[in-house]
């Protein structure tokens, strides 16, 4: 009997061993990270805005508040340019490959940059500001996306300049996005819903032909997210507040035809998506499915602890869903909620930490990503990093 025995655990063995081994065929699974690269918005920027702000770059009022508390105090415990109470999804996403928090590229140490940069711009348009100017459009950031590909082909002659950037992209992944964000509320709240649905195709072709950019640049292992769930915003429910009871969804009280907007995007973004991997089958290319990941936050949000007004924002100056444009979180007498992780919004556009981190343990745990990841490969500092 004990040699039966053996012969099956052996056998039982084999086969879970083959099972990692198939499993684990994508880049994604088996090869370890050493660096992050990532461009995008608010929902990506780890404090390039905020950098621009303290350089007298950018002189608006519209983000500079992220460098007050309570930004930041859940995990950094001080202010980081993050538009969050901590960690963002980036953030999880280098967690969980042991590397370092990836450092922006305004703020950061530039003779520094070999665990990766991030070019994320807090308000930036995936169209360029010309673009809408022409349109009669005003933006609060004149930097768009083809700006950060701009920073990043500056870099790369001293990024690359001790060894081939082919094979630091080998072992390097880049988070493109997301993009759009800006670009339909800009339209929106300035315009109309018909001109930003108009700007979807315009929008959906300069993404694809940034990522197809950065393939020619070499890139190999690319995450590309999609567009959130805009219409279960605090800010978004706020501005339309008092919309026709036919517009909200039923068991989420989100704005449906809003969604409807994100989701259309998403599925432009995907058919992209799929046309660029048909031309280039070397490259392992991830679509991010940011809107489904936070959509179940609001269609369950009991069974994730945000059982307590999952619309309202954490931290904001009142009003039916806890914001106010004219009284920003950080700025007198807003504050924010005792436990920001009973809440998903932390401050009307953006997420808190809590909801940050449920949304990237969906995409790395393959539920919402195309094709799926798994977290076979994983290096032993799984908590490492900095604290920018």
């Amino acid at each position: 009997m004990a040699f039966f025995s053996d012969i099956l655990r052996f056998t039982l063995l084999l086969l879970l061993t083959l099972l990692l081994s198939s499993s684990s065929s994508s880049q994604f699974a088996h090869g370890c990270y050493t660096s992050i690269f990532a461009f995008g918005d608010s929902l990506t920027d780890t404090g390039n805005y905020l950098a621009l702000c303290l350089k007298g770059l950018q002189s608006d009022d519209r983000y500079p508040y992220i460098g007050l508390p309570p930004y930041g105090e859940t995990f950094f415990h001080h202010p980081t340019g993050r538009c969050s109470d901590g960690r963002l999804v980036l953030d999880f996403i280098a967690e969980h490959y042991g590397v370092p928090h990836v450092q922006p590229y305004l703020g950061g140490q530039k003779d520094n940059f070999e665990g990766g940069v991030n070019f994320a711009v807090a308000g930036v348009t995936a169209l360029d500001a010309e673009f809408y100017q022409e349109r009669g459009i005003e933006l609060h950031n004149n930097i768009s996306m083809r700006t950060q590909l701009q920073w990043f082909r500056d870099l790369l002659p001293s990024l690359c300049k001790n060894s081939s950037c082919t094979e630091m992209f080998k072992k390097s992944l880049f988070v493109f996005g997301p993009f759009g964000g800006d670009d339909y509320g800009n339209a929106i709240f300035q315009k109309s819903v018909e001109d930003a649905q108009s700007f979807q195709p315009l929008i959906i072709d300069a993404v694809a032909s940034a990522v197809e950019e950065l393939i020619e640049l070499g890139v190999v292992n690319m995450m590309v997210p999609g567009m959130m769930a805009d219409g279960c915003l605090a800010a978004t429910l706020s501005f339309f507040y008092g919309s026709n009871d036919g517009d909200y969804n039923p068991k989420t009280g989100c704005l449906d035809w809003l969604n409807k907007q994100s989701e259309n995007h998403n599925i432009l973004l995907q058919k992209a998506l799929s046309r660029i991997r048909d031309r280039h089958p070397n490259v392992f290319l991830v679509y991010a499915d940011y809107y489904n990941a936070g959509l179940q936050l609001y269609n369950s949000p009991e069974n994730f602890g945000f059982e307590s007004k999952p619309l309202e924002a954490c931290c904001g100056g009142g009003g039916p869903y806890n914001y106010n444009s004219s009284r920003r979180c950080g700025y007198p007498p807003t504050h924010a909620c005792v436990d920001p992780s009973d809440h998903i919004n932390w401050d009307g556009a953006h997420f808190t930490e809590a909801a940050y981190h449920w949304i990237s343990k969906g995409l790395l745990d393959g539920l919402f990503t195309t094709p799926h990841i798994n977290s076979l490969c994983l290096q032993a500092n799984q908590n490492g990093g900095n604290t920018y």
